[in-house]
């Protein structure tokens, strides 16, 4: 049951989007290190510490954002129905503003009784 795989995944639930954005900030990181490790125009580019900031990056935000990505589940309809707290709050907020109603409905209906009566 918590095995299976959804036959068509949003593409939000995918891998795509957040390997894309580990790739664009990795490159980010990698290019501002490459250029700010060489010092200036008199030294070479240092390619080895670009790539390692590529690479220390890329891992990192694939990491995190894969993280965020599969810890957002929607939960099943049942478990709004019931009792307890399974409970919608909008329709314990709706019963009672019915039962609020009602009761001055009634409270009106017993006093507007009481005042008509000789």
């Amino acid at each position: 049951m918590g095995n299976e795989e959804p036959q068509n995944p949003k593409s939000g639930n995918s891998i795509k989007l957040p390997l894309s954005f580990s790739f664009a900030l990795g490159a980010v990181a990698g290019l501002v290190t490459l250029v700010v490790s060489a010092g200036g125009t008199i030294h070479g580019l240092r390619w080895d510490l670009g790539g390692i900031a590529f690479g220390i990056a890329f891992i990192a935000a694939l990491l995190i954002s894969s993280l965020l990505v599969m810890g957002h589940k929607d939960n099943p309809a049942y478990l709004s129905e019931g009792s307890g707290v399974n409970r919608k709050s909008s329709d314990r907020l709706a019963a009672a503003k019915k039962a609020a109603e009602d009761a001055d409905r009634a409270a009106k209906d017993t006093h507007g009784d009481e005042s008509t009566a000789p």
